[in-house]
Protein backbone atom coordinates (compact mmCIF):
# COMPACT_ATOMS: atom_id res chain seq x y z
CA UNK A 1 0.00 0.00 0.00
CA UNK A 2 1.19 3.51 -0.65
CA UNK A 3 1.81 6.07 2.11
CA UNK A 4 -1.52 7.87 1.59
CA UNK A 5 -3.48 4.62 1.94
CA UNK A 6 -1.43 3.67 4.99
CA UNK A 7 -2.07 7.07 6.62
CA UNK A 8 -5.82 6.69 6.04
CA UNK A 9 -5.83 3.16 7.50
CA UNK A 10 -3.81 4.37 10.50
CA UNK A 11 -6.33 7.17 11.09
CA UNK A 12 -9.27 4.74 10.96
CA UNK A 13 -7.55 2.15 13.17
CA UNK A 14 -6.78 4.84 15.77
CA UNK A 15 -10.49 5.75 15.68
CA UNK A 16 -11.27 2.08 16.40
CA UNK A 17 -8.81 2.23 19.32
CA UNK A 18 -10.57 5.31 20.71
CA UNK A 19 -13.94 3.55 20.31
CA UNK A 20 -12.55 0.63 22.32
CA UNK A 21 -11.40 3.09 25.01
CA UNK A 22 -14.91 4.60 25.15
CA UNK A 23 -16.36 1.09 25.41
CA UNK A 24 -14.09 0.35 28.37
CA UNK A 25 -15.26 3.59 30.03
CA UNK A 26 -18.91 2.67 29.45
CA UNK A 27 -18.25 -0.72 31.03
CA UNK A 28 -17.69 1.11 34.31
CA UNK A 29 -21.46 1.30 34.60
CA UNK A 30 -21.95 -2.49 34.63
CA UNK A 31 -21.12 -4.88 37.43
CA UNK A 32 -17.62 -6.33 37.89
CA UNK A 33 -18.49 -9.88 36.75
CA UNK A 34 -19.90 -8.60 33.45
CA UNK A 35 -16.92 -6.26 33.00
CA UNK A 36 -14.53 -9.15 33.55
CA UNK A 37 -16.39 -11.29 30.99
CA UNK A 38 -16.18 -8.56 28.34
CA UNK A 39 -12.68 -7.37 29.12
CA UNK A 40 -10.93 -10.36 27.53
CA UNK A 41 -12.70 -9.80 24.21
CA UNK A 42 -11.99 -6.07 24.22
CA UNK A 43 -8.35 -6.68 25.09
CA UNK A 44 -8.12 -9.11 22.18
CA UNK A 45 -9.50 -6.45 19.82
CA UNK A 46 -7.07 -3.90 21.23
CA UNK A 47 -4.17 -6.29 20.60
CA UNK A 48 -5.27 -6.85 16.99
CA UNK A 49 -5.59 -3.13 16.27
CA UNK A 50 -2.47 -1.91 18.07
CA UNK A 51 -0.09 -4.85 18.03
CA UNK A 52 -0.86 -6.38 14.63
CA UNK A 53 -2.55 -4.02 12.18
CA UNK A 54 -0.84 -0.78 13.16
CA UNK A 55 2.51 -2.52 13.59
CA UNK A 56 2.15 -3.80 10.01
CA UNK A 57 1.50 -0.29 8.74
CA UNK A 58 4.50 1.07 10.66
CA UNK A 59 6.72 -1.68 9.23
CA UNK A 60 5.86 -0.54 5.71
CA UNK A 61 5.85 3.19 6.51
CA UNK A 62 8.11 3.91 9.52
CA UNK A 63 7.49 7.65 9.23
CA UNK A 64 3.87 7.07 10.35
CA UNK A 65 4.97 5.45 13.61
CA UNK A 66 4.25 7.63 16.67
CA UNK A 67 7.06 8.67 19.03
CA UNK A 68 8.07 6.03 21.61
CA UNK A 69 5.77 5.54 24.60
CA UNK A 70 6.90 6.02 28.18
CA UNK A 71 8.76 2.94 29.45
CA UNK A 72 6.25 1.77 32.07
CA UNK A 73 3.05 0.28 30.73
CA UNK A 74 2.79 -3.01 32.57
CA UNK A 75 3.11 -3.98 36.18
CA UNK A 76 2.96 -7.28 38.04
CA UNK A 77 3.89 -5.97 41.47
CA UNK A 78 1.24 -6.68 44.12
CA UNK A 79 0.52 -4.43 47.07
CA UNK A 80 1.76 -7.09 49.50
CA UNK A 81 5.19 -6.88 47.79
CA UNK A 82 5.47 -3.09 48.12
CA UNK A 83 7.77 -1.57 50.73
CA UNK A 84 6.92 2.07 51.34
CA UNK A 85 9.63 4.46 52.45
CA UNK A 86 9.74 4.55 56.28
CA UNK A 87 8.48 8.16 56.31
CA UNK A 88 5.34 7.34 54.28
CA UNK A 89 2.31 5.53 55.67
CA UNK A 90 -0.33 3.71 53.68
CA UNK A 91 -2.89 6.31 54.82
CA UNK A 92 -0.68 9.16 53.57
CA UNK A 93 -0.25 7.43 50.24
CA UNK A 94 -4.00 6.88 49.94
CA UNK A 95 -4.64 10.52 50.79
CA UNK A 96 -2.50 11.64 47.85
CA UNK A 97 -4.02 9.04 45.52
CA UNK A 98 -7.56 10.12 46.40
CA UNK A 99 -6.61 13.79 45.97
CA UNK A 100 -5.50 13.01 42.40
CA UNK A 101 -8.43 10.78 41.45
CA UNK A 102 -11.45 12.38 39.81
CA UNK A 103 -15.00 11.27 39.09
CA UNK A 104 -14.10 10.86 35.41
CA UNK A 105 -12.16 7.89 34.08
CA UNK A 106 -8.38 8.26 33.74
CA UNK A 107 -5.92 5.90 32.13
CA UNK A 108 -3.76 4.22 34.75
CA UNK A 109 -0.61 5.20 32.82
CA UNK A 110 -1.58 8.90 33.06
CA UNK A 111 -2.51 8.56 36.72
CA UNK A 112 0.74 6.88 37.82
CA UNK A 113 2.71 9.52 35.89
CA UNK A 114 0.88 12.38 37.63
CA UNK A 115 1.16 10.63 41.00
CA UNK A 116 4.90 10.19 40.58
CA UNK A 117 5.28 13.94 39.97
CA UNK A 118 3.31 14.67 43.15
CA UNK A 119 5.35 12.17 45.14
CA UNK A 120 8.57 13.84 43.98
CA UNK A 121 7.19 17.21 45.14
CA UNK A 122 6.63 15.62 48.56
CA UNK A 123 10.12 14.11 48.56
CA UNK A 124 8.76 10.56 48.39
CA UNK A 125 10.41 7.80 46.38
CA UNK A 126 7.45 5.73 45.27
CA UNK A 127 7.64 3.91 41.94
CA UNK A 128 5.05 3.77 39.18
CA UNK A 129 4.72 0.07 39.92
CA UNK A 130 3.99 0.66 43.61
CA UNK A 131 1.32 3.23 42.73
CA UNK A 132 -0.29 0.85 40.25
CA UNK A 133 -0.21 -1.92 42.86
CA UNK A 134 -1.96 0.38 45.35
CA UNK A 135 -4.61 1.25 42.75
CA UNK A 136 -5.25 -2.47 42.28
CA UNK A 137 -5.54 -2.94 46.05
CA UNK A 138 -7.95 0.00 46.36
CA UNK A 139 -10.03 -1.43 43.52
CA UNK A 140 -10.04 -4.89 45.14
CA UNK A 141 -11.20 -3.23 48.39
CA UNK A 142 -13.98 -1.51 46.40
CA UNK A 143 -12.70 1.93 47.42
CA UNK A 144 -12.24 3.09 43.80
CA UNK A 145 -13.73 2.06 40.46
CA UNK A 146 -11.61 0.44 37.79
CA UNK A 147 -12.12 -0.72 34.24
CA UNK A 148 -9.90 -3.24 32.54
CA UNK A 149 -6.95 -5.20 33.82
CA UNK A 150 -5.00 -2.75 35.97
CA UNK A 151 -1.75 -4.56 35.19
CA UNK A 152 -1.99 -3.07 31.68
CA UNK A 153 -1.68 0.62 32.44
CA UNK A 154 -2.45 1.86 28.94
CA UNK A 155 -5.56 -0.31 28.64
CA UNK A 156 -7.17 0.29 32.02
CA UNK A 157 -8.73 3.19 33.84
CA UNK A 158 -9.58 4.31 37.36
CA UNK A 159 -11.85 6.87 38.98
CA UNK A 160 -13.46 7.79 42.29
CA UNK A 161 -16.49 5.76 43.26
CA UNK A 162 -19.78 7.43 42.45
Amino acid sequence: MDREQAAELKKRLLNVGRALDRTVMAMGQIDQAERDALWGHLNELYEIVHRKLLVGIYAQHPDLKPPPMPPHFFGELTWSEVLLPPSVTEDQLDEVIFSLLKSRWRKVVAFVTDAEKRFKELGWTITYEATAARLQALSDLDRIESAGDLRYWGNSEVRLKH
